[in-house]
C-alpha cells in the first residue's frame, strides 16, 4: 500500500535571496499522481524551487498548495506530506556508508518506515543493490534509485528528487525516468529537477527556469503534454 498523491499548485511564487531573485514568478498545477519536471542550467534555482514546493523553503512572494493545504500557514503538514529522495547539498545520501546502513537509518530516524517497505520500493523500482556496498561506489542511476527507494518507503504523498541527470550515461536516462513513472503510478505526486526534461512524455508537466541574470527574471513557463490518445 502507497499513499495517495496530492496536487501541487504554485502561483507567482517567487524567492529572494541576498544576491536578488532565486527564482520568481513561478506558476504551476501538478495534479495528484502527476510528474513534474523543473528544468534549467545550474544556477537556475530548480533545487530551491523543489525545496519550497516540499515547504523546505520560504516564499518571499506568491502562494504554493499541497494537497490543499497552503504554505507557509501550512507548512508542518506540507513537510509531512512530502518526502525528499535528493536536493543536493541540503539533503544527500552518505556516501561513506553501505547500503544496509542507510536502510537501517531510515528505519530508525523516520517514523513507519521499515525494511520492508524499503524493499517493497526497490521492487517499485526494479533496483536490487548489494547490501553490503558504500554508496558512493554504486553507480549514478543506483545511487539516485536508492535515494528515491528510501523516500518512497516513508509513503507520502509527493516525492521530491533533484539533480535526476547529473552524471547519468545517456543510455540510463530512459530506465530513471521509466523507474520514476512506476514510482508516481503507486501513487506519489513525483517532482523532478533536471538539465531537460524527457521527451514524448504523456502527462508530464515540463517548467523551464530561465538562467538568472542581473536583469529581472523572466517568468518561468510551464507546459503539459497530454496523453497521445486526449
Amino acid at each position: 500500500m502507497t499513499a495517495a498523491g496530492v496536487d501541487v499548485v504554485a502561483r507567482g511564487a517567487s524567492v529572494r535571496g541576498p544576491r536578488g531573485p532565486v527564482f520568481e514568478g513561478v506558476d504551476l498545477d501538478v495534479p495528484a499522481g502527476g510528474l513534474l519536471a523543473a528544468h534549467g542550467p545550474a544556477g537556475s534555482g530548480r533545487t530551491s524551487l523543489l525545496l519550497a514546493l516540499a515547504g523546505r523553503m520560504r516564499l518571499s512572494g506568491g502562494t504554493i498548495r499541497v494537497g490543499g493545504h497552503v504554505l507557509p500557514a501550512d507548512g508542518r503538514r506540507v513537510r509531512g506530506l512530502v518526502a525528499i529522495a535528493r536536493a543536493a547539498p541540503a539533503v544527500d545520501l552518505e556516501g561513506r556508508l553501505r547500503v544496509r546502513e542507510v536502510m537501517a537509518e531510515r528505519c530508525l530516524t523516520q517514523p513507519g518506515v521499515t525494511e520492508r517497505r524499503i524493499r517493497e520500493a526497490y521492487e517499485t523500482l526494479a533496483l536490487a543493490p548489494r547490501e553490503a556496498d558504500l554508496v558512493e561506489d554504486l553507480g549514478p542511476a543506483d545511487r539516485l534509485l536508492l535515494a528515491t527507494a528510501l523516500a518512497l518507503a516513508e509513503r507520502p504523498g509527493a516525492l521530491v528528487v533533484d539533480d535526476l541527470d547529473d552524471g547519468l550515461p545517456p543510455d540510463a536516462h530512459a530506465p530513471v525516468w521509466e523507474a520514476l513513472h512506476r514510482v508516481r503510478e503507486t501513487g506519489p505526486t513525483v517532482l523532478a529537477g533536471c538539465l531537460r526534461p524527457p521527451p514524448d512524455t504523456p502527462g508530464l508537466t515540463a517548467l523551464l527556469l530561465p538562467s538568472r541574470s542581473r536583469d529581472r527574471l523572466p517568468a518561468a513557463t510551464a507546459a503539459v503534454r497530454e496523453d497521445a490518445d486526449t
